[in-house]
């Protein structure tokens, strides 16, 4: 069977027996355009097409399914600068670029073995505009922001600080909260002194692997996922220290 009817059947699917998991016309077509099977590690490419994930070198290509939930609900506008935290095989990335262009599309990989072959799978796809890069997702790309959306592939206690400071104004970061069940959530910038982002939608219970950092990759020994957690809470705990317990206050000085 010929793919592009192959793709037609998986969102036709995914409309209509999936609950209307797919609801927005930019979503559906982009699903419908990219050839799935250029990401998808298997020999069929009707397999390519199942709504299943499939477990891959260190990583998870997701099943169509869990796809059109993180894009519906990240809510992408045509033109929009887009930053998809876990690369992962390019799939994801390759749908959006359909929706807002190839190079508004930026993709971040902790593990270098994986942004290797996300970029060679969307070069063979027709999408070698976007760009991927290898580092710690939780840093986010500073140097390209600030993104109107951010989609995080791994799951976190709340949203790191950094990614959400890299939001534009009015933009949405999308990820998976929580330690054990998790929320696909999805927040934008908060007006409040605090810098909290606010929630504005959750889309129900999924399950992603937590939030890499460095020493945790899928090709290291160590793994350790609380190093980036401690971090954040000292420079918090440091930031609402009072006068006594700073360390710079001369007390010999007073009498």
């Amino acid at each position: 069977m010929e793919p592009a009817v192959l793709r037609d059947d998986m969102v036709a699917s995914l409309e209509h027996e999936m609950k209307g998991l797919v609801r927005s016309d930019n979503v559906g077509l982009a699903l419908r355009t990219v050839p799935r099977h250029e990401f998808v590690p298997i020999d069929a490419e009707q397999g390519a097409y199942a709504d299943k994930s499939f477990d891959h070198r260190g990583t998870r290509i997701l099943a169509p399914s869990i796809v059109a939930r993180l894009l519906e609900a990240l809510d992408v506008r045509e033109d929009d600068s887009v930053l998809v935290v876990g690369a992962g095989a390019g799939y994801t990335s390759a749908v959006l670029a359909e929706i807002v262009g190839e190079c508004n599309v930026h993709a971040i990989d902790i593990t270098r073995t994986i942004v290797y072959e996300a970029r060679e799978n969307l070069e063979t796809a027709g999408y070698g505009g976007v760009f991927v890069d290898c580092g710690d997702g939780a840093d986010g790309l500073p140097e390209y922001a600030p993104f109107d959306r951010i989609l995080v592939e791994a799951a976190a206690i709340e949203p790191p600080r950094t990614l959400v400071s890299q939001l534009a104004d009015d933009g949405r970061l999308v990820i998976p909260l929580g330690s054990g069940i998790q929320r696909l959530t999805a927040v934008e910038p908060s007006d409040s002194d605090s810098g909290t982002p606010e929630t504005v939608g959750e889309f129900g219970k999924t399950a992603f692997a937590p939030l890499l950092v460095e020493g945790e990759q899928s090709d290291t020994l160590e793994r350790n996922r609380t190093n980036r957690e401690d971090r954040e809470f000292a420079e918090r705990h440091a930031q609402t220290r009072r006068g006594w317990e700073h360390e710079w206050i001369d007390w010999d000085g007073y009498s």
